[in-house]
C-alpha cells in the first residue's frame, strides 16, 4: 500500500513565520508531526521601520534551506481581518438549486464585483431535507479580493511552493479546534450541542474571536493585540519600542514588576471590555448558547497575569493549552522550542489537518485558474494511460463486433428492449417532477396559511398609518437638504406581525438593556394576553455633524422610538392617528447595526454595489460601540467607517484618492423596534378630552414634537 502524502501548514504572521508538517497514519487513526519550523522576524512586520518585502522572504529562503518540502502538499493562512467571512440562514431551497440562491446570496453580501473576489461556500449546519428541499440550512460565505490573495501567494510564487489550500486563519483555527479538542471528524454527522468554545487568538495588532460548539460558527476581530502592551509601556515608562517588548516579556523579573502591571492595567481593562461586548452580542443572538471554555492561543497570551485577570472578570475557565491532545512525534512535540511556542502553532495545525482532508472545513481561497492547471498537471500521465487503454479497447471492440456480426441476432427484440427502458425513464422522471410540485404546493399553502389564518380581528391600515406617521420627516415648507446624511428620514425594509397567546412570553425575553428603551410605565408593567408582536426594520443615514447627539441609533430612538411611545401623532395634512391609545405599547430597540454606506458621484448616481444590510444577520459583528447590550449604552453611535467602501476611496472620508471618480460615501445605521399590538376598536379607546386646553403637555408629547422636527 502506498503511503500517504504528507501536508505542511505554514502561516506567515506579523512576528514569525510557523510551520508544522503532519502525516496521517491510517491504520492507526493517529496524526504525527514529523517537522516543524519557527523563524522569527528581526522586527515586527507592523512596525514603521520594518520591511515586509526585505524580512518575509529572507525567512522563506530560511525555511526552505532547512526543509525539503518536495512531494509534501502545503496549506497557508490569511489573516481573517483581510477575509470577508458571512454566515447566512438560508430560507427553505431546493438541494439542486442550492449553489444558485448562494451565489446570489454572494453577489448581495460581498461588496465587490465577484470577478474582482475569490469566493467559496460550504453548508455548515444543515438543516433537514424534506420533498427535495433544504430546510433551516446556514451556509457560510468566505471571500477575499484576488489582488489581496496575490499578494500573499507571492513569497511562496517567488520561491517556487506550490500551494495547495488557502484559508483564512479564524477557520484555520477552529479545524484546529473541533478536530483536537471537540473531536469531530470530516464527515461526523453529530448533532450541534448548546455547548460552546470560545478561542482568543492574540496576535501583534488584534485578536482573532472565534465561538463555535463544533457545527456552527461565530467570529469577530478584536482590535487589540500584544503591540497594544508593548506601547503602553513605551508611553508610560518612557523606554524604546525593543526595551518596552523586552519588559513585558519578563514583567515578573523587572526590578518593578507592580509599575509594569500598572502600566498595562488600561490596556487589560480595554481588553476585557472588549471580550465582553462580544460575547454579550453573540449571548443575545444564540439565547440558548452556553459558554463552556475559553482557550487562549497565540504568543501574546503568554503575558503575564493575563490568564488570570480574563478568568476574574470573564467569570469562565480560561484554559491556555501546553500541548495538542491528538498530535503525536516526540521529535515535534518534545522539542523545547516548539513547546515554548506551542500558542502559536494553533492556525498552521489546522492549516496541515485541513490539507490532509480530515476536517469539516472543505473551502479554500486559492484561485480555481491555479487549481485547474494543477489538475491538468497531474492528469496528463494518467490522460496518457487512458488513451492507450481506449485505443486497445476500440481494437478489442472492432474484433467483438465483427464476430457478433457472423452470428444471428434479432432486431426486433433489441428494439423492444430499448422502448421499454425509455419508458421507465421516462416515468421515473415525471415522478420526480411530480414529487417537487406537490412539495411547492404544500409549502405555498402553509406559507399562504400563516398570512390569512386569525388576522381579521386588526384594521391593519389603521395600525400602518400610524407607524407611518411615526416616522421622522422634514419640518413642512423647509428646504431640501443637498446632502443625504443631513436628512432626517427613516426607510422601512421590513414591517411583519407574529400572533402570540400570550404576549407576556415575549416580553420575558426581552434583554435587560432593550428593556431600558421602553417608558417606565411599561416597563413597570408587563403586558398579557393574547396580541401580536410586530417588527419594524430600518435604516437612516442622517447623521448630521451639528448633531453628534443625535446620530446613529441614537436619532432612531429621540424620534421613531420616541413618538411610538406617544397616544396620539398628528402630522400636518392629515388626520390626527392613534398610537398608544390604537393598543400599541411597549416599544423598544432590539437591534442596532450598520449598514451597507451609500456611494454618490458627482452626478448623483448611487454607485451602491449592495442595499444588504451589514450589521443584523444573526451571525454578523456587533455594530460598533452602543451595539444591544454593551455598557456604553449607544453613547457616541455614530457608525463606524466600512471598510474598503469603493476602490479609490480612503474608507469613510467621504473623497476620493487622487486619480479616482469623485465619490462620497454616507455611512448608514440600521435597527431592528418590536412593540407590542393589542387592538383597541374606536369605542374602547381611552378618551383624552380629560386635558383641559390650558395644561402643559406630557413630557413625553414635548419630547415628540421635538424629535419629529418640528412638524408638531
Amino acid at each position: 500500500m502506498a503511503e500517504t502524502r504528507a501536508a505542511w501548514g505554514i502561516d506567515i504572521g506579523q512576528s514569525a513565520l510557523k510551520a508544522i508538517k503532519l502525516r496521517y497514519i491510517e491504520s492507526a487513526g493517529q496524526v504525527v508531526a514529523e517537522a516543524f519550523d519557527y523563524i522569527a522576524f528581526p522586527k515586527i512586520l507592523s512596525q514603521p521601520d520594518a520591511i515586509p518585502e526585505e524580512i518575509v522572504p529572507q525567512a522563506m529562503e530560511t525555511f526552505l534551506g532547512r526543509n525539503n518540502l518536495k512531494g509534501n502538499l502545503v496549506g497557508i493562512s490569511v489573516p481573517g481581518q483581510s477575509a470577508l467571512t458571512r454566515f447566512i440562514q438560508l430560507p427553505p431551497v431546493e438541494a439542486g438549486k442550492l449553489h444558485e440562491i448562494v451565489k446570489y446570496e454572494a453577489r448581495q453580501q460581498i461588496p465587490f464585483a465577484l470577478e474582482d473576489v475569490i469566493w467559496d461556500y460550504q453548508p455548515l449546519g444543515a438543516g433537514a431535507e424534506q420533498s427535495g428541499f433544504l430546510l433551516d440550512a446556514e451556509v457560510g460565505l468566505f471571500a477575499m479580493k484576488r489582488d489581496q490573495i496575490a499578494q500573499y501567494l507571492r513569497p511562496y510564487n517567488n520561491a517556487k511552493v506550490e500551494v495547495e489550500l488557502i484559508q483564512a486563519a479564524p477557520l484555520s483555527l477552529y479545524n484546529m479546534l473541533s478536530f483536537d479538542e471537540l473531536g469531530i471528524r470530516r464527515d461526523a454527522d453529530g448533532e450541534a450541542g448548546d455547548d460552546y468554545y470560545i478561542i482568543l487568538d492574540m496576535g501583534c495588532d488584534n485578536t482573532t474571536l472565534l465561538v463555535t460548539n463544533g457545527y456552527s460558527i461565530w467570529i469577530r476581530n478584536v482590535p487589540i493585540g500584544g503591540n497594544h502592551f508593548t506601547r503602553a509601556l513605551t508611553k508610560e515608562m518612557k523606554l524604546s519600542f525593543a526595551k518596552a517588548e523586552h519588559l513585558k516579556c519578563n514583567a515578573t523579573k523587572s526590578p518593578d514588576p507592580r509599575a509594569v502591571f500598572q502600566a498595562l492595567r488600561p490596556v487589560f481593562n480595554d481588553y476585557v471590555s472588549e471580550i465582553q461586548r462580544s460575547v454579550g452580542y453573540f449571548s443575545s443572538v444564540k439565547r440558548q448558547a452556553k459558554i463552556a471554555k475559553v482557550v487562549g492561543l497565540g504568543n501574546g497570551f503568554k503575558l503575564a497575569g493575563l490568564q488570570k485577570f480574563l478568568q476574574q472578570n470573564l467569570q469562565y475557565e480560561v484554559d491556555r493549552p501546553d500541548a495538542f491532545r491528538t498530535l503525536a512525534g516526540d521529535a515535534v512535540v518534545n522539542s523545547p522550542l516548539f513547546a515554548d511556542n506551542i500558542l502559536s502553532f494553533a492556525v498552521p495545525y489546522g492549516l496541515a489537518l485541513q490539507t490532509l482532508k480530515l476536517t469539516r472545513i472543505r473551502t479554500s481561497l486559492l484561485p480555481p485558474e491555479i487549481q485547474t492547471a494543477r489538475t491538468i498537471k497531474r492528469k496528463k500521465p494518467w490522460a496518457v494511460a487512458a488513451a492507450a487503454s481506449l485505443l486497445l479497447g476500440y481494437t478489442l471492440s472492432t474484433a467483438g463486433n465483427a464476430y457478433t456480426n457472423s452470428v444471428v441476432h434479432t432486431p426486433e427484440f433489441a428494439k423492444a428492449e430499448k422502448e421499454a427502458q425509455d419508458l421507465g425513464s421516462k416515468v421515473s422522471s415525471l415522478k420526480a417532477a411530480y414529487d417537487g410540485e406537490v412539495g411547492r404546493r404544500g409549502a405555498a399553502e402553509a406559507r399562504l396559511s400563516t398570512l390569512i389564518e386569525g388576522r381579521r380581528d386588526v384594521h391593519w391600515l389603521d395600525v400602518y398609518n400610524a407607524i407611518v406617521d411615526c416616522l421622522p420627516r422634514l419640518p413642512e415648507g423647509a428646504p431640501e437638504p443637498e446632502s443625504i446624511n443631513l436628512k432626517p428620514l427613516v426607510t422601512l425594509d421590513e414591517f411583519s406581525a407574529k400572533k402570540e397567546s400570550d404576549v407576556s412570553n415575549w416580553f420575558g425575553k426581552v434583554p435587560e438593556a432593550q428593556l431600558k428603551y421602553m417608558t417606565a410605565d411599561d416597563q413597570a408593567n408587563p403586558p398579557s394576553g393574547e396580541g401580536y408582536v410586530v417588527t419594524v426594520r430600518g435604516r437612516h443615514y442622517y447623521n448630521n455633524p451639528d448633531e453628534p447627539t443625535n446620530a446613529g441609533i441614537l436619532f432612531v430612538k429621540n424620534t421613531f422610538l420616541n413618538n411610538l411611545h406617544q397616544q396620539q401623532i398628528h402630522r400636518e395634512g392629515y388626520p390626527t392617528r392613534d398610537v398608544r391609545r390604537l393598543g400599541i405599547h411597549h416599544a423598544t430597540i432590539m437591534e442596532q447595526g450598520q449598514a451597507v454606506p451609500l456611494q454618490i458621484d458627482v452626478k448623483g448616481r448611487d454607485l451602491t454595489a449592495s442595499r444588504t444590510l451589514s450589521g443584523t444577520n444573526r451571525f454578523g459583528t456587533p455594530g460598533g460601540p452602543g451595539a444591544p447590550g454593551s455598557p456604553d449604552e449607544f453613547a457616541g453611535s455614530a457608525v463606524p467607517e466600512f471598510p474598503g467602501a469603493a476602490p479609490g476611496l480612503e474608507p469613510g472620508s467621504g473623497a476620493a484618492r487622487p486619480g479616482s471618480a469623485d465619490v462620497k460615501v454616507y455611512p448608514g445605521t440600521t435597527f431592528t423596534i418590536q412593540f407590542v399590538l393589542q387592538y383597541k376598536p374606536e369605542e374602547e379607546r381611552e378618551d383624552l378630552t380629560a386635558v383641559t386646553e390650558g395644561e402643559e403637555p406630557a413630557a413625553d408629547d414635548a419630547a415628540t414634537t421635538e424629535a419629529a422636527g418640528g412638524t408638531e
